[in-house]
């Protein structure tokens, strides 16, 4: 099945011009009713057998009136439908132009609206989630009360102001001052959570890097639950760079299997050992695979160092853990951010690895299922300048309260640009430029 969607003063009208109702019904008294029957061309020709839900404004997504059109999927009965509305007086929606249209009536807000895209394009539960908590509002009311508190100072640094022979400590009493410290901890603790945040809707690369034959291709199998690289006992096989995602701590990680990194004469083996290193230095984090049934050699460790080099986390993975184990691990093992003993072939370990793995790449935070988290970059700067702003007001409460008044007006400033009231109009053409038309 697929959907035409119009909304605005003139929906029900266009519609109407073309919708044969089965049982003689009209669109005009059919709200929040289905409609069966057909999409009728000008000239008469019956364009597709739809259904049609009318939602007249304001209980609709837009606040305006909507009517959907539910037809057959395929794209000539789709294309066919739209064609007929266009020529009825309709025109093509912009991206995002729903979801702009719901947040400029005063349906849901900015961070709401952005919440619509993260549904969209969830590829985790722990992703979908916090994209559902964030569109049922949970995020929005906690900046909202964040916000409520610093209209509440600003109307008592304003009234000192105003009425200087006032004492300022008698106008923002104790209560007030400690409703103000929450805040101030609620913003440290939201921006703690910021990355976390981000990395559930991006997602992360993770690269999997070490020397020819000693399983890497084995454990990205392993990881991935899947026979996607091939292994072999021949010495640098893997050439190309393989990819898969899979799921760590709720943050889709894209999973990349490198060629092993040696000298090596071999032109074709030249090439895949210089995208293993590209590869590398885009990723967020590596893992280092070894041999745990061998003493590490120098390339181990020259790779190792290659990798702390680029300032990301290293994890250790000795390999083959189901095999006799070398005496003992040199000291720069234990260098880097972990080593897990694992063995590819029988998944002894792989539980573990994981989890070390969504480990760092959350930072150590923890996240509840149903949180709603800052979880773009733009809302984080605001954010950041909101509790910069709010630090310096309870910093010094002895300035004069037009500075203090200041503050507080910047701090409500930034955060109304994450819940919309405040967002300059190019910040908002990019956000809802990403939408994908129909949303």
């Amino acid at each position: 099945m697929g959907i035409v969607r119009l909304s605005g003063d003139g929906a029900i009208m266009i519609v109407a011009q073309l919708f044969r109702s089965s049982r003689g019904a009209t669109l005009e008294n059919a709200a929040h009713r289905v409609r069966h029957g057909h999409i009728v061309s000008p000239a008469g020709e019956v364009l597709d057998e739809v259904l049609c839900l009318v939602m007249p404004g304001p209980h609709s997504y837009t606040r305006e009136d909507v009517v959907e059109i539910h037809g057959h999927g395929g794209a000539g009965p789709l294309n066919a439908i739209l064609e007929a509305c266009l020529g009825a007086g309709a025109r093509l929606a912009g991206p995002g132009e729903f979801t702009l249209r719901a947040f400029l009536s005063g349906r849901i807000d900015l961070v709401q609206a952005e919440a619509v895209i993260d549904q969209i394009q969830a590829r985790t539960r722990a992703n979908l989630q916090a994209a559902n908590a964030a569109a049922s509002g949970t995020l929005s009311r906690e900046l909202h009360a964040m916000g409520e508190t610093l209209r509440l100072l600003l109307a008592r640094v304003e009234a000192a102001v105003d009425f200087p022979e006032d004492d300022l400590p008698d106008l923002i009493d104790a209560q007030l001052m400690q409703d103000a410290q929450a805040t101030q901890a609620a913003m440290t603790a939201m921006l703690a959570k910021s990355d976390a945040g981000r990395l559930l809707r991006e997602g992360a690369t993770l690269a999997i890097a070490g020397r020819p034959n000693v399983g890497k291709s084995s454990l990205f199998n392993a990881l991935v639950r899947d026979a996607r690289a091939i292994v072999s006992s021949q010495a640098g096989t893997t050439r190309d760079r393989i990819e898969e995602y899979v799921t760590l701590s709720g943050v889709p990680v894209k999973l990349v299997d490198t060629a092993g990194v040696r000298h090596t004469e071999d032109e074709v083996e030249q090439i895949g050992v210089r995208i293993a290193r590209e590869t590398l230095q885009n990723a967020q984090l590596a893992l280092l695979v070894i041999d745990a049934s061998e003493s590490p050699a120098p390339e181990d460790e020259a790779l190792f160092n290659e990798l702390l080099a680029l300032e990301v986390p290293v994890v250790i993975a000795a390999n083959k853990a189901d095999l006799d184990a070398a005496p003992e691990q040199p000291a720069w093992c234990t260098q880097g951010d972990g080593l897990v003993s694992v063995s590819a072939l029988t998944g002894v370990g792989l539980d573990a690895l994981e989890e070390k793995l969504g480990g760092l790449l959350l930072g150590g935070v923890n996240v509840a299922a149903d949180e709603a988290l800052i979880n773009r970059l733009h809302q984080k700067d605001s954010l950041r300048r909101a509790s910069a702003c709010l630090d310096r007001f309870l910093a010094d409460m002895t300035v004069s309260p037009e500075f203090l008044a200041v503050e507080l007006q910047e701090a409500l400033q930034a955060l109304g640009e994450i819940t919309g009231e405040t967002t300059p109009d190019d910040i908002l053409e990019k956000i809802f430029g990403a939408f994908c038309i129909g949303k």
